[in-house]
């Protein structure tokens, strides 16, 4: 699997999976899941089942340096 970078995102689909934003952020499989149970995963998840799937705009939007906008809990 090619490593994904800042660059590649724009390209990537509307949301990716925890993997793929992880290794964006350069963080391990292990810490990624351990953040995303605590709700301490640095941008907000989509829950779909047992997946998590995190949105690429909002990734982008922290790695350029502005956190993402809140938005209520649904």
């Amino acid at each position: 699997m090619k490593k994904v970078t800042l660059r590649d995102l724009p390209d990537l689909p509307p949301t990716l999976d925890l993997m793929t934003a992880a290794q964006v952020l350069g963080i391990g499989r292990t810490t990624a899941y351990s953040l995303a149970k605590k709700g301490e995963f640095p941008v907000r998840l989509i829950r779909i089942g047992d997946l998590y799937r995190v949105s690429t705009a909002e990734l982008l939007q922290l790695l350029r340096g502005s956190p993402p906008e809140e938005t209520p809990d649904r």
